[in-house]
Formats: C-alpha cells, structure tokens, sequence
C-alpha cells in the first residue's frame, strides 16, 4: 500500500520504463584535495553571482565550479579550458575514477530533512515516450552552452534530479508491506547501513553521504524497480536537452545515449519546492509600478523580507500574485485585471497551465505590460530571495518574488505534455556537484 498520499502513476505495465545503468563513477581522491566539502559546488546555474564564483573558485584550487563554469573571455575559450583542466586533474591523480562499474547511493542530510536516492547512467528516451517527463521549457542559448561544454570535457559533471513515485512508506514508517516491491528502495536502505566512500559537510550545514552498489543482483533488482517508473525532471532542463542534443549528433551514440542522474522516489523522500526569481535589469521599480497601474491591484506592503513573503503567500492563495522589491520597499501586486489575461494568455492550454503564476507573469507582464525581452541581458532568474532584492536594489532594476508551485500541479501538467514556463519551479534539496562524475570515455 502506497502510505503517502500519492497515487503511483507512473508505475508503468509495458516494461518501458527507466533504464539506469551502472558506470565507473570519476571522484576526487581525498589526499589530493584540500577536503571534500571545498571541492563542491552547487549545480552551475545556482552559482549566479560573481561573487559566489569566486568564492567557491578559492575555496580549493580543484574547486568542481573550474570545470562546470570555467572562466575565459569567449565560449570557446571556456569549454577547451575546462576540457584540458579536467584530463590535468585525471593526469595528476586529483580525480580517478573507480575501479569497476557501480551505481552510487546518495544522501543528504541537513536544515530537518533526509534524502536519498540512486545516482546511475540513465537511457536517454524522447519525450513522446513519455519516460522522463519535462516540465518547464528551456532557454536554446543555455543549452548551446551546455552542449559544447559536455561536447568538449566528453563528461557529465552534475546529475540531473529527477523524482518518481514508488510504492514503499515513507521514511521513517513501518514499510514491511512494501516487502518485495521496493526493491530500489531495499537496496538503498540496505546500502546506507554500510561504511560510505565519502561523507563530508558542506558549509551550507548539509551532509552528504555516498555508497557504490557493485553487486551484480542488487544493480539488477534496482533496473527492475525503476524498470516500472516513468520520472519527472524535478533540476536540469537543460542538461537533459543537451543529452539528447548530443546524442543526436552521433551516428552511434553508445555512451552518448545515456546521461547522468540522481533518482529520488518522492513518496520515502518528499522534496521542497522553491520558486525561482526574476531580476529585471532595466526596468526600475518606478517604471514597473506605472505601467501596471489599472491592470493589478498594488499596495505596498511592509517588510521585513520575511514578513512580505508572507503576504504573497496569502495572496497567491486566492489569485496571481507577485511581490516587486528593488526600491527599498515592497509592492504586493494581485488581483490581475481578467480582461488582460484573456487577451494575452493562450487558450490552448489546461486552466492549471493558464493560471500558473509564471504564466501570468511571462504572458502578461513581462510581454505584455512591461515590454521586457526576453534576453539574458534583461531577465536574470535567481534562486536566493535575498540575492534577488540585495541585485535590484544594488543595480536600480526590479526584483520579481514568485510563490512555489505545488508538486502535485507540476507532475499533473508534465504527464499531460504541457511544459511550464522556464525557470518555474526549484526542486531541492539538489544533489552538490563534484561527488562523483561521468567520463564517457570510461563508459
């Protein structure tokens, strides 16, 4: 019995599943570098700031942060920079990779929660297999990027986070009844009984913990798990459409056919879902203010910034909702006029789709009412809260502040085929980059 409240919908009777393979993982020998924890680094589009580049470039001089974002005056430059810096660390005995195939368990633990799951070489599958399931579009610039630093290091440097919906208990819960259906889950368990192969703290106060699965019949008890799942990508758009950009260019794929992954079953290990912010570069809070008078309802709402976040909290949940911050203040802005989202919002979508705060905030505002391009230059998506408004405010643009999309609305539209605006939602906590990586020469 499924205990969590999630139906498993994406158990799957035709055996075309997922499909994850063991590999000969690449690590970082502990001897070689100054500790594990200052050789990680959050995933590449995490670390927006300049600031927290170089911070994490001086925290160790084989930070993982040199090969996921190398610095170089052009995009070239970058990719060959990273490509020569990861065969020194191979070369000079930093980085070696292990001596057979395994699949690696995974855990994190810190700030109240547990989680676990499986890190292996998934098969790649086209969307219309309905396998790995998307939910935001990508940006074609980012995954050009991506592409030539995956075409160039021949290495998938970060998994992608990608959740299903097992059968078992949650963590924690008596799960005898799962005996013998969760066999990933099983397994996992099992394994994080042992001694690990790292384990090491990061300064964000995480744990992490990693274990490699060697055993030919618990490697294959995962497959026949996973086997029956399809997979929503919960972090890594644009990794996945690199995968499959890549494995499109080679006659063969062989290795190219498969992509590093970090596979969690959110019914054991529930994930959080964050929203992902907008700077606007050049548009002033002053502007923005104006422009919307008429089309939402705008107050100003006093802070400090965790007490605004709770007032769009409360608004989001009666309508679209978004907090303005740039100018010192906070502007609440709700209630969105119906007449504008009729005429700028498709017609072709689920209600869910169309009532999405993003899309609101794409089709209306930002096209719409404020005329912003959408170009890198004049739209920064960040993580942080607090980086967000610390940016407009420094840089006289506009901080949009969004409210996190439930889980359960993503995974719905995603089986439906209908893709979120980019940069919607942010899944976490996301797996640090630099535990163990995939050479795809090894493979």
């Amino acid at each position: 019995m499924n205990t969590s409240g999630h139906a498993a919908e994406d158990v799957r009777d035709d055996g075309a599943g997922l499909r994850l393979a063991p590999f000969r993982g690449l690590r970082y020998v502990p001897e070689r570098v100054g500790s594990l924890a200052a050789v990680t680094s959050p995933p590449y589009d995490v670390v927006v700031r300049p600031d927290g580049l170089l911070h994490l470039e001086s925290a160790d001089p084989h930070n993982i942060v040199r090969l996921i974002l190398p610095q170089a005056i052009t995009a070239g430059t970058r990719h060959r920079k990273a490509a020569v810096t990861l065969d020194r660390w191979l070369a000079d005995g930093v980085l070696a990779p292990d001596p057979v195939p395994a699949l690696y368990v995974y855990e994190q633990r810190g700030d109240g929660i547990l989680q676990r799951g499986i890190i292996g070489a998934l098969e790649l599958s086209a969307p219309e297999a309905g396998v790995v399931l998307p939910h935001e579009d990508v940006m074609p610039h980012v995954v050009e990027d991506r592409a030539a630093l995956m075409r160039t290091t021949a290495a998938n440097l970060e998994p992608l986070l990608l959740t299903y919906v097992g059968e078992g208990a949650p963590a924690g819960e008596d799960d005898s009844a799962g005996e013998g259906r969760g066999d990933a889950n099983a397994v996992i368990e099992r394994t994080a009984e042992r001694e690990p192969l790292l384990s090491t703290t990061t300064e964000d106060g995480f744990c992490h913990r990693l274990w490699a699965v060697t055993d030919p019949a618990e490697q294959a008890a995962v497959a026949a798990d996973l086997g029956r799942h399809q997979a929503l990508i919960a972090d890594g758009h644009h990794r996945w459409a690199t995968y499959l950009r890549l494995r499109e260019e080679h006659a063969e794929p062989g290795a190219w056919n498969y992509g590093l992954v970090l596979l969690v079953d959110t019914a054991r290990y529930p994930l959080r879902v964050r929203a992902i912010h907008r700077l606007l570069n050049r548009l002033p809070v002053a502007d923005a203010l104006a422009a919307v008078e008429g089309s939402f309802r705008v107050r100003r709402v006093d802070g400090p910034l965790p007490e605004a976040l709770a007032a769009l909290a409360a608004a989001t949940a009666e309508g679209n909702a978004f907090l303005l911050a740039g100018d010192g203040a906070f502007h609440l802005l709700d209630r969105p006029d119906p007449a504008l989202l009729d005429r700028t919002i498709r017609t072709d979508r689920p209600e869910a789709w169309r009532t999405l705060d993003a899309t609101v905030l794409h089709s209306a505002l930002l096209e719409h009412v404020w005329h912003v391009p959408d170009a890198p230059e004049d739209i920064a998506y960040i993580h942080d809260t607090e980086a967000a408004v610390a940016q407009a405010e420094r840089h006289g643009g506009t901080a949009v502040l969004m409210h996190p999309v439930r889980e359960e609305v993503v995974r719905d539209l995603a089986r439906q085929g209908v893709t979120m605006p980019r940069k919607s939602t942010s899944f976490g906590p996301k797996p640090a980059t630099g535990l163990v990586l995939r050479s795809l020469a090894l493979d």
